[in-house]
């Protein structure tokens, strides 16, 4: 049996509010809003200051408020049938069932999740990408089980300096204040797994989060038995030098897979989200070898159910490790494995020319396609990327038939859509937003000033949480920010430099000219820079710099503290969504898929999955598909790009009212973007196509018989 998990601590509640208890305690609340809304009406105070988490919002409510509460009918039914949706959810069948006889168990590692920014392990696309993966494997009932990282740290708070330079604190986080729950053993003490560290023992607690129907296991190293270096390991997410990055990393992978085996979960399938979790497969070979399989056979079983996603289209993203790190490490390792440490280093070991390197670097992604025996990309020109760039591996191959395949990422749609759009769905079609691939046609049949009011709404709610952010700052109240009645654009993510988020700032003039011409625009941007990345601070300064004039402040605003909240409400609120990477080094990017589903028009560079979901009618297209040598040759043509759409196109469409106010042919865009984007970037979609492509496929391998050797 599955060992216990301790629940967490929490305050005496009434007996008729219990059914609160497992609602706060299941993450699936961060996208039912049926849920959060009973915490918020419990105590809107409460609420707040616990940062919208339902579990801080149990402590922080006052005891005398829920005795109020408990002597409402009203208020106790809804918690009732709360709690009774909530158990038909979890016992529930998902529509994507496999054929009898055709079992299917998958683990799923990524080095961050994020689910909710009530669980702060994570720090951008990559840990909301996996989040969303859990939510719609909930949904559709794949048997998935996630493992990650418990980062005591997390990843940092952003702040800004005056002077418009980024600063970093780092909170802590206590599990125990939190919906996590502590695994423990038979005997009542936590469970613990353990993996050695260049000799030196390192044990892991085991944290669970329950996502809906599938289990997060979570590992911690900040236990006491261990040495202070060790309790470390899990502190900060993407903090410290190489040989932490390489410690964290074998504690995910390689502790990830005892973890599983010791919190009663078996798989059939393994599936590395990225590089950081690719020692998983080193693990299963060593489990194998000691079992008495040969080396060779022990790594065809291991490649026949493996799955690597790469999310990265240049080198400089990938984890190297210098080889005197790796033999440090792992020369234990390889000797546990039957082999010498050279042959270990092949796994991962670079190749140029068709030759293998000379042996000095590790190259995780190397690895991660060494070990899997599918892989893929996250957009179908990632897809192509990836096949050029990981060629020598296999030598000789035409491209085309390089074994890198391609899924393009998707967005869980009841998560980031906003209750303007979710509702107008629901009121045709009740249950819409819980429907396994529902029907995103509908929203033509809407009548346009219905859905312009909608977008009003959200629109107006945008300006609101941002006059709200920018007087809780240290600037003081700045109560003229945005006009809720203008082309409100939307730009949110990592501030890095391939990303080009100064791109607008090529033309002040004519940016200003935008800003407070007769068809004016207002933008909201977003996103943090690295800690390490000074380029990338240093655009962010510069942003600051342009908006430091009051009267450019009301039209231009950068917003710190990026997260999945704000993430939220500016791709709900945005009329527009701005996106331009210098092609084609953006993966696959979501925000702007969160942005249409809400009704938002994107605006992007033809790169990741805009380059295969734009179609002429349902956004604009910046630049061409060309590419040219010079990088500053590109941002030239694609800021002027952007002046041109921006001045001749989508203002013009935006201000052509007809006389019922409406502007027909931005609302007919509006219609176009979601009913051919809804479909394709949903979550759901996402999963349907990894059971079809490569989980199915992969459990088949995983039950053929093993190979001989």
């Amino acid at each position: 049996m599955p060992p216990e998990a301790t629940s967490p601590s929490m305050p005496p509640m009434p007996h008729s509010l219990e059914g609160l208890v497992p609602l706060a305690t299941n993450l699936r609340w961060s996208w039912n809003r049926r849920a959060t809304d009973l915490f918020s009406q419990l105590d809107a105070g409460a609420w707040a200051r616990a940062g919208h988490d339902p579990m801080k919002t149990l402590h922080l409510v006052d005891p005398r408020r829920l005795a109020q509460h408990a002597r409402d009918g009203a208020f106790v039914a809804a918690v009732r049938d709360a709690a009774a949706d909530l158990e038909a959810y979890l016992s529930g069948q998902g529509p994507y069932g496999l054929p009898t006889g055709a079992p299917l168990s998958v683990a799923y590692f990524s080095p961050e999740f994020g689910v909710t920014e009530a669980l702060p392990v994570y720090s951008g696309g990559l840990g909301v990408l996996a989040g969303d993966h859990l939510k719609a494997a909930s949904d559709l009932g794949v048997p998935l089980v996630g493992i990650g990282l418990l980062y005591r740290h997390g990843y940092f708070l952003q702040h800004l300096a005056v002077d418009g330079w980024q600063q970093e604190s780092y909170p802590t986080l206590e599990p125990t204040q939190s919906a996590l729950r502590l695994l423990r053993g038979d005997d009542g003490a936590p469970l613990t797994i353990e993996v050695e560290l260049a000799g030196v023992p390192c044990r892991a607690a085991i944290w669970k989060a329950q996502v809906g129907r599938v289990p997060l296991l979570l590992l911690d190293s900040d236990v006491p038995s261990n040495r202070p270096d060790a309790r470390g390991v899990t502190d900060v997410l993407y903090g410290g030098d190489s040989e932490h990055r390489l410690r964290q990393e074998i504690m995910l992978g390689i502790g990830g897979v005892r973890a599983l085996q010791a919190a009663g979960h078996g798989a059939q399938v393994w599936h590395s989200n990225e590089g950081h979790a690719g020692f998983l497969g080193l693990e299963r070979i060593r489990s194998l070898v000691q079992a008495g399989q040969s080396f060779d056979s022990a790594l065809a079983s291991v490649r026949s159910s493996t799955i690597f996603t790469t999310h990265t289209p240049v080198p400089a993203g990938i984890d190297i490790f210098e080889r005197r790190l790796m033999e440090r490490y792992f020369s234990a390792f390889a000797r546990e494995c039957g082999v010498g440490f050279d042959e270990l280093m092949d796994i991962g070991r670079e190749v140029h020319d068709g030759v293998a390197a000379g042996g000095t670097r590790f190259n995780m992604a190397v690895m991660g396609f060494n070990l899997a025996g599918r892989a893929n990309g996250v957009s179908k020109l990632h897809g192509e990327v990836s096949r050029a760039m990981f060629s020598e591996l296999w030598p000789g191959l035409p491209a085309a038939e390089i074994p890198i395949g391609s899924i393009t990422n998707g967005v869980h749609a009841a998560s980031w859509m906003g209750s303007e759009m979710t509702g107008i769905m629901e009121a045709r079609r009740p249950g819409w937003i819980d429907t396994a691939a529902p029907d995103w046609s509908v929203v033509r049949d809407v009548p346009d000033d219905e859905l312009w009011a909608a977008r009003r709404r959200a629109r107006l709610r945008l300006v609101r949480f941002v006059r709200d952010r920018l007087g809780s700052g240290a600037a003081g109240a700045v109560s003229d920010a945005l006009d809720p009645e203008v082309l409100t654009i939307g730009f949110a993510r990592r501030f890095a430099q391939y990303k080009r988020g100064t791109l607008l700032l090529a033309d002040r003039d004519r940016l200003r000219r935008l800003l407070f011409g007769e068809r004016p625009v207002q933008i909201v941007m977003a996103g943090k820079a690295h800690p390490r990345d000074d380029g990338g601070k240093e655009m962010i300064r510069q942003i600051i710099g342009f908006t430091a004039d009051p009267e450019t402040a009301s039209r231009f605003v950068f917003l710190e503290g990026y997260d999945m909240e704000l993430g939220r409400v500016l791709t709900q609120g945005a009329d527009l969504w701005l996106n331009h990477p210098r092609r084609p080094l953006e993966a696959c990017g979501t925000s702007g898929m969160k942005a249409a589903i809400n009704g938002g028009i994107n605006c992007s560079i033809l790169d990741g999955w805009w380059d295969e979901c734009f179609d002429g009618s349902n956004g604009w297209a910046i630049g061409t598909r060309e590419a040219d040598d010079e990088p500053e040759v590109r941002d030239r043509k694609d800021a002027e790009s952007v002046y041109r759409l921006l001045e001749d196109e989508i203002t013009e469409l935006f201000y052509r009212r007809a006389e019922s106010g409406v502007p027909e042919g931005w609302v007919q865009m509006m219609k176009a973007s979601l009913a051919t984007l809804g479909p394709a970037v949903s979550g759901d979609r996402m999963m349907r196509d990894y059971l079809s492509d490569l989980y199915r496929p992969a459990a088949a391998s995983a039950g053929a018989p093993p190979p001989s050797g």
